[in-house]
C-alpha cells in the first residue's frame, strides 16, 4: 500500500476514536457540576426543575421593563422569536411581542431547559464511567416475596426451593442489567432471601429501578366499553370524587366487583406517565403474559410507531384465539404493570403473533427487554436503595493514578533513550494506542475498575514488547549488511507472527475470561482483548507507516535511529 493510502488509512483511525470519544471529554470537560446532577436525576426532578427555572426567568424577564435589553442569557429566545417572523428583538417589550402570552413564554422555557438537561442525559449514557471502587454509586437491596411465591406454588415452599429461585432471580437481573446497559454489576446473594446488586457510577434511580421491579406484567384484557364511557363522563363532571385526601385512586360505586378500573397512560414530553382517562375491565376475559415465548421492539410499516412483537407459545395461541374470536368487534385493552398502554378493537382473529403499540419508542424497547429476559422466578421488592461512596480513599485513587502516570512516563523514556528515533515512534505508536483503546471503551459506556485500568496497563506493557521484538527482528537485520529497505521488510515480517502467535493465545484467554469470568474480570478482559486489537494496528501498521517516511525522506534517518544499539 502506498504511503498515501496509509496515512489516510491513519488518519481516519484518528477521526473516529476522536468522535467515539467526544461524549466523554464534553461531559468531564465542559459540562457543569449542576448540570450533571439534573441530568443523572429522575424524570420527574427534571420536570420539576425545568418548571422551577421557567417560572423565575419569566418573572425576571417580566420584572426589567419594556425597555430593557435583552440578556445575553435568554438569547435562544430571540432566535425563537425571528422563526416566528420577528425581526431581532433589541428589548424586552419587543421580544414579548412574540409570545401570546406569558403562558407562552413559559412553555418555550420550560422547552428550553427540559432539552438542555435531556440532552445532557442522553450524552451521560454514552461516556466512560469510573467504577464503585473508584467514584462509589448505588447500593441496591432487593427482599424475595415469600408470600407470592407460596401463592404461585399453591402452597407453602421450602427453603431450598425459595434458595434456587433466588439464584434464578440473580440470573435474570444479570440478564436485564447487561441489556439495560449498565456495566459491570455487583450482584451477589445475601442470606437465602435478600439480593444485594452494586452499581457504580452516578446510576439514575428511575433507569435502575426500571430493571429491578419490571416485572414483565402484562396482559390482555377486554373492556367494558359502556362502563368505561360511564366513568368517564363522572369523572369529567366531578374528578374530585375519584380520589381520597391523600390522593390516592377512588373506584365510584358504578364500578361493580368483577370489574377492574384502570387508569389509561401516555407520555409526555419527559417521558414521564400521564393519566389521560379510565378504562373498565372485563376481569373475566383476560390472558396474562406468561405464554409469551419472545418478544422484539419494531415500528410499524404503515404508520412508523413503536411497536412490540410477541410470539406466545402453542398453549398460549389457542387461548388467545379463543379470546379474539369469541369476541369480536369488541374492545381489547394492553394492561402493563397495572396501566392501560393501548386499546384496540378485535377485527379478527389472532393467534400466536401478536403485535402491540401505544407506546414511546423506549418504553417498548424496555417492554421488549424486560419479556425478553422473563420474568422473576420469585417476585422481589426493593429494601433499600442507597447511594454509597467509593471503596478506595480518594489519597488512594490518586495515589494508583500517580503510579500509572509515572509507569507510562519511564517507559517512554526509556524507549526514547535506548533507541533513539525509533524510540519515538514506538512513543508515538503507544500513545496512539491509547487514544484507540480509550475511545473504544468511551463508545461502549464502559465503566473503569481497578481491574480495567489493570487491563489498560496490561495492554500498553505488551505493545511495547511488540516493538521491542520488531526492533530487535530489523537490528539483526541490519547486522547481516542488509540495506535500511530490506532491513525493514525483514524485520517487520519475521516479527509478524511471532507478535501474532502471542497476542492471539492473549486474546483466547481474555474471550474465555469475559465469557466465564464475573463481572469485575469480564472487564478486565474486554479492556484487554480491546488493547490487543489496537497494539496490533499501532506496532505491526503504523509504526511501518511512520519507518516508510524516514526511509523515504532520508535513509540516514533510519540508521541514525538504532544507531546506538547496533554493533
Amino acid at each position: 500500500m502506498k504511503n498515501a493510502g496509509r496515512l489516510a488509512a491513519v488518519l481516519l483511525v484518528l477521526i473516529v476514536s476522536a468522535v467515539l470519544l467526544y461524549p466523554s471529554i464534553k461531559w468531564y470537560c465542559f459540562v457543569s457540576e449542576d448540570l450533571k446532577q439534573l441530568a443523572v436525576g429522575s424524570k420527574e426532578q427534571i420536570r420539576d426543575y425545568s418548571r422551577a427555572r421557567a417560572g423565575e426567568d419569566v418573572a425576571r424577564i417580566t420584572s426589567l421593563g419594556g425597555s430593557a435589553a435583552v440578556p445575553g442569557e435568554f438569547s435562544y429566545l430571540v432566535d425563537v422569536a425571528k422563526e416566528r417572523g420577528y425581526s431581532k428583538p433589541g428589548d424586552i417589550a419587543s421580544l414579548m411581542g412574540a409570545f401570546k402570552s406569558e403562558a407562552d413564554l413559559f412553555s418555550v422555557i420550560e422547552g428550553h431547559w427540559r432539552d438542555v438537561i435531556m440532552e445532557t442525559k442522553k450524552l451521560s449514557s454514552r461516556i466512560l464511567t469510573l467504577g464503585l471502587d473508584l467514584k462509589g454509586g448505588v447500593s441496591v437491596l432487593l427482599d424475595a416475596d415469600v408470600d407470592s411465591f407460596a401463592e404461585k406454588l399453591g402452597r407453602t415452599p421450602t427453603s431450598e426451593e425459595i434458595s434456587a429461585a433466588v439464584g434464578e432471580d440473580i440470573g435474570v437481573l444479570s440478564s436485564r442489567i447487561d441489556q439495560f446497559g449498565v456495566s459491570e454489576p455487583d450482584i451477589r446473594r445475601q442470606g437465602d432471601d435478600q439480593i444485594l446488586i452494586e452499581i457504580a457510577g452516578e446510576a439514575d434511580p428511575e433507569r435502575v429501578r426500571s430493571f429491578l421491579q419490571g416485572r414483565g406484567s402484562l396482559y390482555f384484557c377486554l373492556v367494558d366499553s359502556a362502563l368505561t364511557a360511564k366513568v368517564n363522563n363522572l369523572y369529567k363532571s366531578n374528578p374530585g370524587s375519584f380520589y381520597d385526601a391523600s390522593g390516592a385512586l377512588i373506584t365510584p360505586d358504578i364500578v361493580p366487583d368483577d370489574r377492574l378500573m384502570l387508569g389509561y397512560y401516555s407520555t409526555d414530553d419527559y417521558s414521564l406517565d400521564v393519566l389521560e382517562s379510565f378504562v373498565v375491565l372485563d376481569t373475566g376475559v383476560t390472558l396474562d403474559g406468561s405464554y409469551i415465548e419472545s418478544s422484539t421492539q419494531s415500528k410499524d410499516s404503515i404508520t412508523g410507531r413503536p411497536v412490540v412483537n410477541f410470539t406466545l407459545s402453542s398453549e398460549g395461541g389457542n387461548l388467545f384465539y379463543d379470546l379474539t374470536s369469541r369476541h369480536k368487534g369488541q374492545a381489547l385493552a394492553v394492561v402493563l404493570d397495572e396501566k392501560v398502554k393501548s386499546v384496540a378493537t378485535i377485527n379478527d382473529a389472532i393467534s400466536r403473533n401478536v403485535q402491540i403499540s401505544g407506546f414511546s419508542e423506549k418504553e417498548a424497547a424496555a417492554l421488549a427487554i424486560t419479556l425478553k429476559s422473563a420474568s422473576f422466578p420469585i417476585d422481589l421488592e426493593i429494601s433499600s436503595m442507597t447511594s454509597i461512596g467509593a471503596t478506595l480513599g480518594d489519597d488512594a485513587v490518586r495515589s494508583g493514578l500517580l503510579a500509572i502516570i509515572i509507569g507510562f512516563a519511564l517507559v517512554i523514556i526509556f524507549m526514547a533513550l535506548y533507541y533513539s528515533l525509533a524510540g519515538l515512534v514506538a512513543d508515538l505508536a503507544l500513545l496512539l494506542n491509547l487514544f484507540i483503546m480509550v475511545s473504544l471503551l468511551s463508545a461502549l459506556s464502559f465503566t473503569v475498575t481497578l481491574t480495567s485500568v489493570a487491563g489498560l496497563i496490561l495492554t500498553l506493557g505488551m505493545a511495547v514488547d511488540a516493538n521491542v521484538i520488531i526492533y530487535e527482528r530489523i537490528k539483526e537485520e541490519l547486522r547481516k549488511g542488509k540495506t535500511p529497505h530490506a532491513a525493514l521488510d525483514a524485520g517487520f515480517r519475521r516479527a509478524f507472527w511471532t507478535i501474532m502467535d502471542s497476542n492471539v493465545t492473549t486474546i483466547i484467554a481474555a474471550l474465555v475470561l469475559s465469557t466465564l469470568g464475573s463481572s469485575s474480570v469480564k472487564g478486565f478482559a474486554i479492556t484487554l482483548a480491546i488493547g490487543i486489537g489496537s497494539s496490533l494496528f499501532t506496532s505491526l501498521y503504523f509504526s511501518h507507516f511512520l519507518f516508510d517516511l524516514f526511509i523515504k525522506e532520508d535513509t540516514k534517518v533510519f540508521r541514525i535511529s538504532l544507531k546506538g544499539a547496533v554493533k
